[in-house]
Parts: structure tokens; C-alpha cells; sequence
């Protein structure tokens, strides 16, 4: 036994590396957008659509991903998604065009790490039961605002000294070693759920879609899933081209980016973990609670993204990206965990790649759209949109917590 319980967190950390370098290697071209921009010559709406495309890449292959996850042995999926991704990476250092940003970046990139998060968050809790659940996909998650962070200060710097290819070719680098790891610490069949594979590998895609889409709660949190990746894609892509373009600030670019992610990401971080040790401990007597956490980061935290968007203040701007970012990690640390709370654990793979297939694809439209409007009315007034449909983000959600929620629950204790 206790071997077993070692293993489920050293799983929890093995996969936090690898979503690390997930999020690192998205959060790069959106930290060096400018420089490849002015190198290659491009317009804002084309780095937009670089940014879209791969987002349109992810969601249209990722419930491919929920089903083989379903199927497979879910460490193979997870090591080939992370080769894909990092030599892509690496790759993309050698775009000379749009056509070649896109090929490598859109779909080669985007297509890797759409077979990540379902496998991934699926293995994690078949490993962890309802009093640690939340925790183990919350520690996960807490990679993706270091691999923000980081991954944004280290590309810059890279950038302003070596190029910025070169940042492209290290972090693509450091994935392929990872990978190297992953395949030699992650068991191919996990120790507590080596009774469950065959009852999971039977599961049909159409029942698999029967499954999440006769579950209104399961539509209701996809709903709000798809509101938050609309503004997280809008914030993301362009937030680090807002700071460094905005003279109010004054900042150098790795100035730029550090401010662009560093308060944000680390206000998440005690967010997400605030937020998952809330509803671990609650749920047992209260069963609503991962809805109502993921309410109040929705509907506190969306102020703080509209101040932050139309203030000139640096201050402020760090200050309110604090407060956003602590309560969009709340929303964070229970987004995953309340799907599960309402579908059957062998269906958990594909319904997370259902949902997350719905929202990227709603989210695909903010880089392009926000790149393309820019010109005539400023990235400020994008991102302050982006708050405002993070606010109504809050409605499905409520809606499941009121009527659907407690009922879906019961259906699989």
C-alpha cells in the first residue's frame, strides 16, 4: 500500500513536468509574437491566426485523443504527444513564412498537445479517490502558470541575446529528455486500476458521446469551460504584445513579459490549490461546493480582468492580475474534478476531451479576432471584452449548481 500511494504522487509530478513544457511551448510564441512578427514580416491579424489555427488544431483533435485515452494505455499516448510536441517545437525555430508557422506551430504543435490532457488528467485520477483528487489535478495544473511564467522570463532573454530561434530549439530540446524520463518512471498499467482496463478499453465512441451529452451538467460546465477559454486566449496570446507595446509602461521586452505572467501565474498557483483544498474538504457534506467555487472565480475575479485591461498604471495592472489570477485558479482546481463528479470513470477521457474540444474551438476565435480589431480599436479594448465574457462564463455554471448538479452527482455514487 504504501508503495502505491508513493506512486500516485510521484505520477502527479512526473506529469506536472511534462504539462510544464505543455504550457512552456505554447506560452513561447506568444511572449516572442513581436520578434517573429518584425522578422518575418507579418501583420497582427497573421500572428493571430498562427495562434487560432493551433487552437482550432487542438479542439477538433483532442476528443480523438479523450477516445484513445480510452482504448490505449494511456502512458504511450502521453510519451508521444510529448515527442510530437517538443519536435515541433524545435522545428518551428526554422519558420522562414506564415505557411511554415502554421504547418509547424498550428498543427504540428497544436496537434501533439491535444493528446496530452486527456490521458494525462485521466491517469491522475485513476489514482487518486474523491479526498484527493482535486489536490493531485490542482498540483498538476499549477505546471501550466509555472510553465507561463518562466517559460515567458527565459524565451525573452533567450530572444534579446541568442535569437529568437534559439529559444524554440531549447525548449523543444528539454522535452525530448523529458520524454526520455517519462517512458522509464510512468507504469504502463497503473497500479490501481490494472483490475480496470479491459471494462475501459471496451467503451465505444458513441457510447462515450451518449454518456457526456445526456449529462446536462456535464454541457452546463462545458459552457462555462468554453467562456473561460475564450478570454484566457485573448489574455494569453496578447497580453505579453499589450505591456510591451503600450508606452504607459515603458517596459523592455523581458521586462514585458515578465510582467505580462509573472503576478498573474503566481496569484494562480495559490488560487487553484486554495481552491482544490476548499472542495476536498467540503464535498464529503457538501456536494455543490466545486460549482460554487468555480461561481465565485468566475464572478469576482472578472472585474479585476477589466481594470487590468483599461488601466495605465503599472501598478494597478500587476496588482489586478493578482487578484484575476487567484480566482480564475480557483476556477482552475475544480474545472476537471466537477466533469468528473458527474461521469463514469471510464468515460472521464473522452468527456474531458469533449469538453476541452468545445471550449478551445469557442476559444480559437479570440486570437485572430482581438489581432484583427486591433488596429482600429486598440488590444486594450479586446481584452477588456474578453473580461466581459469571462463574467457570463459564470451563467451555465450557476445554472448546473441551482438545478442539475446534485442530481447528476447521485447518478454514479
Amino acid at each position: 500500500m504504501k508503495k502505491i500511494l508513493d506512486y500516485k504522487w510521484e505520477l502527479v509530478v512526473l506529469l506536472f513536468m511534462a504539462f510544464f513544457f505543455n504550457q512552456a511551448d505554447r506560452q513561447i510564441f506568444n511572449v516572442l509574437l513581436p520578434d517573429i512578427q518584425a522578422d518575418l514580416g507579418l501583420s497582427k491579424g497573421q500572428m493571430g491566426l498562427v495562434a487560432t489555427v493551433l487552437t482550432v488544431v487542438y479542439g477538433l483533435l483532442v476528443p480523438v485523443a479523450g477516445i484513445l485515452g480510452g482504448k490505449f494505455r494511456k502512458k504511450y499516448i502521453i510519451l508521444a504527444a510529448l515527442l510530437v510536441w517538443s519536435t515541433a517545437t524545435m522545428m518551428t525555430g526554422l519558420a522562414e513564412s506564415l505557411l511554415a508557422l502554421i504547418l509547424l506551430r498550428s498543427v504540428a504543435t497544436g496537434g501533439g498537445e491535444a493528446f496530452y490532457s486527456p490521458s494525462a488528467n485521466a491517469l491522475i485520477s485513476e489514482n487518486h479517490d474523491e479526498s484527493t483528487r482535486a489536490t493531485a489535478l490542482s498540483i498538476h495544473q499549477t505546471a501550466l502558470y509555472l510553465g507561463f511564467i518562466f517559460s515567458g522570463i527565459i524565451a525573452s532573454a533567450i530572444s534579446q541575446r541568442f535569437g529568437w530561434r534559439n529559444a524554440f530549439y531549447i525548449f523543444g530540446g528539454a522535452g525530448l529528455v523529458l520524454a526520455l524520463v517519462l517512458s522509464l518512471r510512468i507504469k504502463a498499467v497503473s497500479p490501481t486500476a490494472a483490475g480496470q482496463q479491459s471494462a475501459v478499453s471496451k467503451v465505444g465512441i458513441k457510447e462515450s458521446l451518449k454518456a457526456f451529452f445526456a449529462c446536462p451538467s456535464a454541457l452546463l460546465i462545458t459552457l462555462g469551460c468554453a467562456g473561460l477559454q475564450f478570454a484566457g486566449y485573448a489574455f494569453f496570446t496578447w497580453m505579453p504584445t499589450y505591456m510591451r507595446e503600450n508606452p504607459a509602461f515603458g517596459l523592455t521586452p523581458t521586462q514585458s513579459a515578465f510582467h505580462a505572467t509573472f503576478f498573474f501565474q503566481l496569484a494562480s498557483i495559490f488560487g487553484v490549490m486554495a481552491g482544490a483544498r476548499i472542495a476536498d474538504k467540503m464535498v464529503g457534506k457538501h456536494p455543490l461546493v466545486r460549482g460554487w467555487v468555480q461561481v465565485a472565480g468566475f464572478v469576482i475575479g472578472a472585474p479585476f480582468m477589466y481594470i487590468m485591461a483599461k488601466s495605465q498604471t503599472l501598478w494597478v495592472v500587476d496588482a489586478t492580475m493578482l487578484f484575476f489570477g487567484f480566482f480564475k485558479g480557483m476556477y482552475d482546481s475544480n474545472m476537471i474534478a466537477s466533469l468528473y463528479d458527474v461521469v463514469e470513470e471510464k468515460y472521464r477521457a473522452s468527456a474531458t476531451s469533449f469538453m476541452l474540444m468545445i471550449g478551445f474551438i469557442v476559444g480559437a476565435i479570440a486570437p485572430y479576432l482581438l489581432g484583427a480589431l486591433a488596429p482600429k480599436y486598440g488590444l486594450s479594448f479586446g481584452l477588456r471584452m474578453g473580461s466581459v465574457v469571462y463574467l457570463l462564463s459564470a451563467l451555465p455554471v450557476l445554472v448546473a449548481v441551482l438545478f442539475t448538479l446534485k442530481n447528476d452527482i447521485s447518478k454514479i455514487k
